[in-house]
């Protein structure tokens, strides 16, 4: 039985101030107002180019993000590493939309994967779907829209730089994960993908979709999914997460008069979950497992799973992952058991990146417990030392 109380482990990478920092930070983003304010004060200071980052990044940023660059965040990648804890990079700049920061998301992403393939303590790339397309050309094509001669051009465009990041992973010999999107959007890039793992994963899986299992309709995908690759001769790999955008895809289902797509409830989304685990172990031959996920129950459930299907630890088709600065608890037990673990460690320029804090920020803030549980190991991990002494 895997044991996550084990706060020894669990912060073994983390100094004192290390800890007290952690703890404050929390104490802060428990509080819903300070939030908000905090977000309010932020996009202020955006708007006007007040400096903030000299109060922003020892803080906030150092908590969930690795640095500036690729190089900055190497101590971090190196600190994790002792652990038998792997790091993924990711370029957490969102929301560009012209050509020239579309070239220059792709130039960095080709950089990250690049350094991947050439370390052994970073074993996948990541990027965001949603950086190499415009927002209403994907909306458009994902509700089966007839395109204009330019959106479609634009479509293509789009297909053409997913498959430039598809053929470095390859190139490198390093599996690449696509993040999931927005329902609006989710569609296109479901194909895209698809695409991209006929084309790629001919002789192993090397490049893998992610799947919201808060969507009521994914499991049925991922089924089929396994089909087209059994009548293609691929393989898939597939990231699983609970999901990210649920009080926006509802708001936009009611206010344009779809259903929505999101389970009406967390117990179906933990079935929903926990299934697509079950069904990818019963049919690992053909599907790599990345299960990202910060709740204890799923982590521990595949590991059960693994076990009762013969499945060694450190098997190259199963990962487990949680965010950087988040669920140590989780990543630091399971790694110190021997199972392949990876921690997602967002980089970029600070002032980019903050659209990205303040979702974690919120996360924490409105994910019932989260807070309250990373407070109660980090005291009790604090707790345990004094005696210690």
């Amino acid at each position: 039985m895997m044991d996550f109380e084990n706060t020894k482990i669990a912060f073994r990478s983390k100094s004192n101030k290390e800890l007290k920092k952690a703890y404050f930070l929390f104490t802060t983003i428990k509080h819903p107002w300070l939030v908000q304010t905090g977000k309010f004060l932020v996009n202020i200071a955006l708007g006007i180019k007040f400096p903030i980052k000299w109060i922003v990044k020892p803080t906030i940023y150092a908590h969930f993000c690795g640095g500036e660059t690729i190089s900055e965040c190497e101590p971090v990648v190196q600190k994790l590493a002792k652990h038998n804890v792997k790091t993924i990079l990711d370029y957490s700049v969102e929301g560009k939309e012209s050509p020239e920061e579309m070239q220059a998301a792709l130039d960095e992403t080709i950089r990250a994967i690049k350094n991947a393939s050439e370390n052994p303590d970073i074993p996948f790339a990541v990027f965001k779907p949603t950086a190499f397309g415009k927002d209403a050309v994907l909306e458009k094509a994902s509700s089966d829209e007839n395109l204009t001669p330019g959106e479609q051009e634009e479509l293509d465009r789009f297909r053409e730089r997913i498959d430039t990041l598809a053929k470095t992973a390859y190139d490198g010999d390093i599996p690449i994960m696509i993040d999931a999107e927005d329902y609006c959007y989710q569609k296109v890039i479901d194909q895209v993908v698809t695409e991209m793992m006929e084309k790629y994963n001919k002789e192993k899986t090397i490049v893998f979709n992610t799947l919201q299992m808060y969507r009521w309709d994914r499991l049925d995908f991922l089924k089929e999914e396994l089909r087209k690759a059994q009548e293609g001769g691929y393989y898939i790999g597939m990231k699983f997460v609970r999901g990210a955008y649920m009080e926006k895809e509802r708001e936009r289902a009611e206010r344009l008069g779809y259903p929505s797509p999101i389970h009406p409830d967390k117990e179906r989304t933990d079935r929903d979950y926990n299934a697509a685990l079950k069904f990818s172990v019963e049919n690992i031959q053909k599907i790599a497992i990345f299960n990202g996920t910060h709740n204890e129950q799923s982590s521990l459930y595949l590991t059960e799973l693994m076990e009762a299907h013969g499945i060694k630890k450190d098997d190259p088709r199963a990962w487990f992952s949680q965010l950087y600065g988040m669920s140590d608890h989780i990543s630091f037990n399971l790694a110190e058991e021997g199972y392949n673990v990876a921690k997602y460690l967002p980089y970029g320029p600070v002032k980019n990146v903050l659209p990205y804090l303040i979702r974690r920020a919120e996360e924490n803030t409105s994910v019932a417990g989260q807070t309250s549980r990373e407070l109660n190991l980090l005291k009790k991990e604090s707790n345990r030392r004094k005696k210690e002494i």
